[in-house]
């Protein structure tokens, strides 16, 4: 099994409100590809860190294996949401991939 963890910092120039609006959005997203992914065994967006964090959100999956991991990374799904709900908002990216 191979865990996949990133930390994600959004946009400084989005207000409160937009922060939150999108980091729902990014949950949603990211969650709905529970199913559709081959190799993809389980998917979570923590979106409520406390106020010592400085990261804005973070997510937790864990893959079959690390091909299952380099499948999604191209798959059509993960790409859509990607590319429309998480880098167009993000300004940091911080990913650890480790075995289980």
């Amino acid at each position: 099994m191979v865990k996949h963890v990133i930390l994600w910092q959004l946009d400084d120039k989005l207000s409160e409100q937009e922060k939150e609006t999108i980091k729902t959005e990014i949950k949603q997203g990211l969650e709905g590809l529970h199913g559709k992914i081959p190799g993809l065994v389980e998917i979570h967006v923590n979106k409520d860190g406390l106020s010592s964090s400085n990261a804005d959100l973070m997510l937790d999956s864990l893959f079959e294996d690390e091909a299952a991991l380099k499948g999604y990374a191209q798959h059509p799904e993960h790409v859509k949401v990607a590319d429309s709900k998480v880098r167009p908002y993000t300004k940091t990216r911080v990913c650890l991939d480790y075995e289980v």
